[in-house]
């Protein structure tokens, strides 16, 4: 282990951190957060390649390449149950119980994410997503925000309760392997 790798480990704890304590609507904390290195990585990596292939998404696989480079990555998700409680709508229902009752009867759909959910929720999650990239960003670890990461975390099974997840990836390096990334 390099102490690059140390390093972005490190920091990759600290955006965990920086999720956690990300503002949360109402104080309501609905997020999952998990750090993945070593075999986890290589099998979060596998997963995505599989689901790319099965799906015959080329994005996922290359995808799949970066998180094969990575030395680390933050899972970050949103538990599917949680509502703000506010009936606002903003999911395309009138109010929270009717949502939850639309999540039960959608149970057992075969997309990605399941939905539907809290956009307030869903905010949360943005905004946890967006303080965990400012963390690396601050220390000066690549990174790239990755939707093909968190379905794959999901598929695993890794972040129990969560209808959505991103990934984050981090590596550091003279270049950004993130950077130039033709499909």
């Amino acid at each position: 282990m390099t102490s690059e790798t140390k390093a972005v480990e490190i920091v990759a704890e600290l955006m965990a951190l920086s999720a956690r304590t990300a503002p949360k609507a109402r104080g309501t904390d609905s997020i999952v957060v998990k750090v993945v290195a070593g075999e986890d990585l290589k099998n979060l990596a596998e997963e995505m390649n599989h689901i790319g292939e099965a799906r015959g998404l080329k994005f996922i696989v290359r995808d799949s390449g970066n998180m094969e480079q990575s030395d680390a990555c933050v899972l970050i998700g949103s538990q599917g149950e949680s509502v703000a409680g506010l009936d606002c709508g903003g999911c395309g229902y009138p109010t929270c119980q009717e949502m939850r009752n639309a999540q039960k009867d959608l149970g057992s759909q075969k997309t990605p994410f399941h939905g539907p959910n809290c956009a307030i929720r869903m905010a949360d999650l943005g905004i946890a997503l967006g303080s965990a990239a400012k963390t690396a960003s601050i220390h000066n670890v690549d990174n790239r925000i990755m939707f093909s990461a968190g379905l794959s975390a999901l598929s695993l099974g890794w972040l129990e309760g969560c209808n959505v997840a991103y990934g984050i990836p981090l590596k550091a390096t003279g270049k950004s392997v993130y950077f130039d990334r033709p499909i």
